[in-house]
C-alpha cells in the first residue's frame, strides 16, 4: 500500500469522527503545448497540476476544502474546513441530502490508445506539426499557416468513507491546424481538428499532411468565391457543425442544475421546464440523441463520475420526445427527474456541478450522398467560425468556415461566409434526414459555474438535413 493511500485513509479517519460521511478526490495532470506557425516553433509550455478536493456531508449539506498539500496534516486540516464552512452554513441549504448522492464504487478506467504518449516525445510531436505547417505552403496568398497540439495526462482516485476506491486514467490530445488566405482586402480562413483519447498513434505525418493540404486548397478557394446567398432554404450540415449544435441548443439546455436556477446569473437559464420532461417534442422524429460516456475515444467517456456514479449510456431525446435531463445525483434528488452521470469537476480544486459528457446524435439510415440528393435548393456547411445563443438556449445564430451550393440534388459551387440562424425547438423539428456515419468531435473550452470551470466534452453526430432554414451570407 503507498503512503498517499495511508494518508488517505487516515484523514478520512479523521473526518468521519465528527460527519456521517467524507470523500476525497486527487487529481494528477500534465498538459504540454506545442504549436508552430508558418515553419516557425511559437509555443513550448508544459504544466502539472496536483491536489485534492475533500468532501464532507454535515447536517445534509455538502461541503468541500481543496489542498496541494497531500501530507498527511495537509488532508487533515482540508478537512476541517470542510466541515466547518459546512456547518457553518448548512442552515441555508437549498435542500437536504444524504450520503445516498454518494454511492458506493468500485473499479478501473484506462483510455484505450495504440502508443502511450510517453512514448512519443515532444520533438516527434513538433516535427510533426513543422512538416504540416510546411505542407499547407500551396500559395504566396496563404499568410498564415499553423499547426498545434495539446497534450493531456490525467490521473484521477477518488476514495470514500462508504468504501468506494476508483482509479481513472485518461490520454488525450486536441490537434489543430489553420490555414488564412488572403488577397486585397479580403481573406479567408480554413481549420481542422482531432480531439479525443489518443495515444501517440494521432500524430501521423501522412494523415496531418493531408489535412494540411486540403484546409490550405479550401482557403484559396474560399477566397475566390461569391458570398452565402441569403434566403430560406434547405441546410444539410457536417458532424463538426452538428458538434456545436448538439452542444449549444441540446447539451446546455438540458443541464438540471442550469434548469434549477443554479447558472442563472453566469451562464444563463433554460428554456426547458421540468414539467417538459416525458412530454416536449424537442425535435422530429429523427431526432435520437444519447448521453454515452462509455464510447471509447471521445473527449469526455469514463467509467465514474466524481460523485462515484457509474456512468452508462442514457437516451436523452427519443423519437423527437425529451425523455431525460443531464442531472447527477443531486440535481435528480432535488427536481425529482431521471439524470445521468455527469457530476464532474475541472481540476482538483473546483467542487463537482452537472456537466456534459459525450452527448451524441444517433445515426440514421441515409448517406451523404442521398442527403445531397434529397435536396432542391440549399447550402451544405461545415466547421463552425462563429456562435451566439441567447441566455435561455432558445434563439441561435451560427457562422460556419465553408459552404457548398446545392441545387437539384447535387452539389456545386463553394460559398464563402455561409451563416444560419433559428429557433432551438423549431430548428429540431425541421430535421429530415439523418446520415449513416458519424464521426466524433469535442472541445476542451467548455466553459460554466462560479468559480469559473472549463471542462472537456464530446459529440459524435453524423450529417443532418434540416428543411426550410433562415441561410444568409456574411459581409466579408
Amino acid at each position: 500500500m503507498s503512503r498517499q493511500r495511508i494518508d488517505f485513509e487516515a484523514a478520512l479517519q479523521h473526518a468521519t469522527r465528527s460527519v456521517p460521511w467524507a470523500g476525497v478526490r486527487h487529481s494528477w495532470e500534465t498538459t504540454a503545448h506545442r504549436a508552430v506557425r508558418n515553419d516557425r516553433p511559437e509555443t513550448n509550455a508544459s504544466s502539472l497540476e496536483e491536489g485534492a478536493m475533500c468532501e464532507v456531508l454535515v447536517d445534509g449539506h455538502f461541503g468541500y476544502a481543496a489542498t496541494a498539500d497531500l501530507s498527511a496534516a495537509g488532508l487533515r486540516r482540508a478537512f476541517e474546513r470542510a466541515i466547518a464552512s459546512t456547518r457553518a452554513t448548512s442552515a441555508h441549504k437549498v435542500h437536504a441530502f444524504d450520503d445516498t448522492q454518494r454511492p458506493q464504487a468500485s473499479g478501473k478506467f484506462v483510455s484505450p490508445r495504440q502508443r502511450d504518449l510517453d512514448q512519443t516525445g515532444l520533438d516527434e510531436i513538433t516535427d510533426c506539426l513543422l512538416a504540416a505547417s510546411k505542407a499547407m505552403q500551396l500559395s504566396p496568398r496563404v499568410v498564415n499557416r499553423s499547426a498545434r497540439a495539446m497534450i493531456i495526462q490525467t490521473r484521477v482516485d477518488y476514495f470514500s468513507s462508504n468504501g468506494s476506491e476508483t482509479q481513472q486514467e485518461f490520454q488525450m490530445a486536441d490537434v489543430a491546424l489553420a490555414a488564412t488566405a488572403a488577397h486585397g482586402l479580403q481573406s479567408q480562413t480554413r481549420t481542422w481538428s482531432r480531439t479525443g483519447q489518443f495515444g501517440g498513434e494521432v500524430f501521423d505525418r501522412t494523415h496531418l499532411g493531408e489535412q494540411a493540404g486540403r484546409v490550405a486548397r479550401e482557403s484559396l478557394d474560399l477566397l475566390d468565391a461569391e458570398n452565402c446567398p441569403s434566403g430560406t432554404m434547405d441546410l444539410l450540415l457536417m458532424p463538426d457543425q452538428m458538434m456545436l449544435q448538439i452542444h449549444e441548443s441540446i447539451g446546455h439546455p438540458l443541464e438540471l442544475d442550469r434548469i434549477l436556477g443554479d447558472e442563472r446569473n453566469y451562464a444563463g437559464w433554460s428554456f426547458v421546464q421540468p414539467a417538459d420532461f416525458g412530454s416536449l417534442r424537442y425535435g422530429s422524429e429523427l431526432m435520437n440523441v444519447s448521453f454515452d460516456p462509455t464510447r471509447e475515444g471521445q473527449f469526455a467517456s469514463y467509467a465514474f463520475d466524481d460523485a462515484g456514479y457509474r456512468a452508462d449510456k442514457q437516451m436523452l431525446i427519443e423519437a423527437g420526445v425529451l425523455k431525460r435531463g443531464l442531472g447527477a445525483l443531486e440535481s435528480q434528488r432535488r427536481s425529482g427527474l431521471a439524470g445521468v452521470a455527469n457530476f464532474r469537476s475541472s481540476s482538483w480544486n473546483r467542487a463537482p456541478i452537472d456537466r456534459m459528457a459525450n452527448i451524441n446524435l444517433e445515426p440514421g439510415v441515409d448517406s451523404l450522398d442521398a442527403l445531397i440528393g434529397r435536396v432542391g435548393r440549399g447550402v451544405l456547411m461545415t466547421t463552425n467560425r462563429s456562435w451566439s445563443i441567447d441566455d435561455y438556449r432558445n434563439k441561435f445564430q451560427f457562422g460556419c468556415e465553408h459552404g457548398r451550393l446545392i441545387e437539384d440534388g447535387r452539389l456545386g459551387r463553394v460559398v464563402r461566409n455561409p451563416n444560419y440562424r433559428g429557433v432551438t425547438v423549431d430548428f429540431w423539428n425541421r430535421l429530415a434526414g439523418v446520415g449513416s456515419d458519424d464521426s466524433t468531435h469535442g472541445t476542451a473550452f467548455c466553459g460554466k459555474g462560479e468559480p469559473s470551470q472549463v471542462i472537456r466534452v464530446g459529440h459524435a453526430s453524423p450529417p443532418c438535413l434540416f428543411r426550410g432554414v433562415e441561410v444568409f451570407g456574411g459581409q466579408s
